[in-house]
């Protein structure tokens, strides 16, 4: 491979622009590591993705090149082991920069069982991939008898994982954020479904039934059964819309949704539940909301990461407390909530007769309590 500067900058170039293009996270890292073994000259690569919030005995092999017979063959099993080298150190923090791999675990099987495929390939490089503080995975290149690889190139190489650790930032980003967009409008439309068509249907059903009761006509009569019961089956059908445009997360209660959402800002957060009984679709939903706009709160301003959420009952009302110890900010509870999202969890839980309580103090963290009656489906619309 060249060592002139500018050949290097220009391969640099060529990835960053692959990589500003990229919104799709497997198909963006096929084309970039063949876009970077065409540039460098080197024939083989691999990465592996490490979830380091999830299961770390699992690295999952999200991109590969030209990987020899015995490295691919049978579904790639050798490289979906679940320990190497090169992950081993990634895991305790050690793999820090570019390194010659002398010894890969992967490739010494292949040789140890005289697997003739191996087409050469007896070492590669690895480097961490990674932007900042947060990492993502590895990058593993390699050539056939190639047994070290130059300082020159380990340098290119960490600066093109570099490049590739910043574009996989951007994009989970982005896909965090279309999540939280999705839920957010597909709430938004159940909310207004149930407050407007839904409300309409329930309207009609009970003019129906009046309608039966005022006539003794058995025509009428029969008429506005007809009319009652296909109201009951558009409101049956329309609750069933209803709850699909719920949060999928809500379909595992609101501790699991809480758990989630908490996932997608990076919060720590920490639960507690007792005593809960099932509780009605439209409570469930206003807490939803409620707990969604507090942890958006929580990230934006606190200052802290760690978020507490405490969930029980207390006679005939459901009780939902979140708290943070983070920067906290002056709050007079003689004046109207001092922000629009603040406003807004009141709102909604007042709308369904709760109450909403705020307390904070700047350096001391933020606790709000909702406090709201156990509604019955049965009395609902």
């Amino acid at each position: 491979m060249s060592s002139n500067p500018l050949t290097e900058g220009s391969i640099l170039k060529e990835i960053a622009e692959l990589l500003n293009e990229g919104t799709e996270i497997t198909q963006t890292l096929h084309e970039v590591l063949e876009k970077l073994l065409q540039v460098t000259g080197f024939q083989i690569g691999w990465i592996f993705l490490i979830d380091e919030n999830g299961d770390q005995k699992n690295p999952k092999l999200t991109a590969s090149h030209a990987l020899p017979p015995a490295l691919s063959a049978n579904n790639c099993y050798r490289m979906k082991k679940k320990s190497c080298w090169c992950v081993n150190r990634y895991r305790k923090g050690e793999l820090t920069k570019a390194s010659n791999i002398i010894e890969c675990q992967r490739i010494e099987s292949a040789l140890r069982e005289n697997d003739p495929k191996n087409d050469g390939l007896t070492h590669h490089a690895t480097v961490p991939l990674q932007a900042g503080n947060e990492r993502f995975g590895i990058l593993n290149v390699g050539s056939p008898n190639k047994t070290h690889f130059h300082k020159q190139e380990l340098a290119l190489l960490e600066s093109i994982a570099y490049q590739i650790g910043t574009a996989l930032k951007r994009i989970y980003l982005t896909q965090k954020e279309q999540d939280i967009a999705l839920h957010t409008e597909r709430t938004r439309l159940a909310r207004d479904l149930h407050d407007s068509v839904n409300q309409l249907l329930f309207s009609l059903s009970l003019t129906a039934r009046a309608g039966q009761e005022m006539t003794a006509q058995p025509e009428v009569k029969d008429t506005f059964q007809y009319i009652q019961d296909l109201s009951q089956e558009a409101l049956s059908e329309m609750r069933t819309f209803i709850k699909q445009l719920r949060p999928p997360a809500l379909e595992n209660g609101l501790i699991s949704s809480f758990i989630n959402y908490a996932k997608v800002l990076d919060l720590h957060i920490h639960t507690k539940m007792s005593g809960i009984e099932p509780i009605d679709p439209q409570v469930e939903e206003a807490l939803w909301r409620i707990g969604q706009e507090a942890m958006a709160n929580c990230k934006k301003h606190s200052g802290q990461q760690d978020i507490f959420i405490e969930m029980n009952t207390e006679g005939s009302n459901i009780i939902l407390s979140i708290s943070d110890n983070g920067a906290g900010f002056f709050y007079d509870k003689d004046f109207e909530m001092p922000t629009m999202g603040l406003r807004s969890m009141q709102s909604r839980a007042e709308e369904i007769g709760g109450k909403f309580q705020l307390t904070s103090k700047v350096g001391m963290g933020t606790f709000i309590q909702i406090s709201i009656p156990l509604l019955k489906e049965e009395n609902q619309t």
